[in-house]
Formats: C-alpha cells, sequence, structure tokens
C-alpha cells in the first residue's frame, strides 16, 4: 500500500503503467501528492481555477476514453466529504459548472470518493472529485473504466 496518502494496490486495475510508477515513488516519499505544497511536484498540468477550497486542473493521468478528465482538488489536506464545510460544497459546484461551461460538455460523470482507500479504490487519499466525460460523437470510442470499491 505505501502509505496512508496513497495506495499502490488501486493502481494496478490502470493500463498505463507509468501511473502506478508515480503513486509508488509518491509512497517513497511518504507525502501527500494532492496537498498543494507538494501538488507541482507530482502534477505539471497548469491549475485552471484556484479557488478559496478548490483547484481545478487536468488530470496528468487521464482515464482511457476520457475526452475531458478534470480533477477538482480540495486544497486541504482532508479525506472525507463530513469534512467539507457548506461553503466548500458551494465553491464546489461553482468549479463543476464552471468546467462543463468552460468545456462545453453535454454530459458526463463525477465520481468523488471519500474515506479508507481500500474502500472506494482511489489511489490518493486526499479528496478530490474526477469530472469525466468521453467522445460522445466518436461511435468508436472505448468506454471510460474506473475503479470504485
Amino acid at each position: 500500500m505505501g502509505n496512508a496518502f496513497v495506495n499502490q494496490n488501486n493502481t494496478k486495475y490502470r493500463a498505463d503503467g507509468t501511473y502506478g510508477e508515480v503513486i509508488e515513488k509518491i509512497g517513497k516519499d511518504k507525502v501527500c501528492p494532492f496537498c498543494p505544497e507538494h501538488l507541482a511536484k507530482y502534477h505539471t498540468n497548469p491549475i485552471l481555477r484556484a479557488g478559496e477550497y478548490w483547484l481545478v486542473t487536468d488530470n496528468l493521468f487521464p482515464y482511457p476514453g476520457a475526452k475531458h478528465h478534470v480533477l477538482l482538488i480540495h486544497r486541504d489536506h482532508i479525506e472525507n466529504i463530513t469534512e467539507l464545510s457548506r461553503a466548500a460544497w458551494d465553491e464546489l459546484w461553482e468549479c463543476i459548472t464552471w468546467v462543463i461551461r468552460e468545456r462545453k460538455i453535454p454530459g458526463g460523470s463525477l465520481v468523488f470518493r471519500f474515506g479508507d482507500t481500500a474502500y472506494t479504490g482511489a489511489s490518493v487519499a486526499h479528496l478530490h472529485a474526477n469530472l469525466a466525460s468521453a467522445d460522445g460523437e466518436n461511435a468508436d470510442r472505448a468506454p471510460i473504466v474506473t475503479r470504485i470499491g
């Protein structure tokens, strides 16, 4: 598993081995890759929007088949949605609607895993959400597949 910040067991379901290698390095470094002071070391995509509670960025390792795969990362290191304030929930809604409007996303999925990664399938414990959308105009597109649970 590595440490409490990442769960390497949940990377084996990703087709891209590079992602697993990055999570393994993070596990050895024993830091949270989504805490703002470490984010730039492991995530080189630019921050698209920075709010008081949330950072919005394109996923460095998008789900295969995704036309859009955006991460919404809580700024503070929390791991459960029960720790969110009402103001953070409100800002999350603003960030989600901003991404959808900015990218003109006609449909997608929001995956919001929380708590113990042994139960969620997440590889990073820090609270974050994944907004993903396929290329609906491509009939031959691969399905977007991710682990939940």
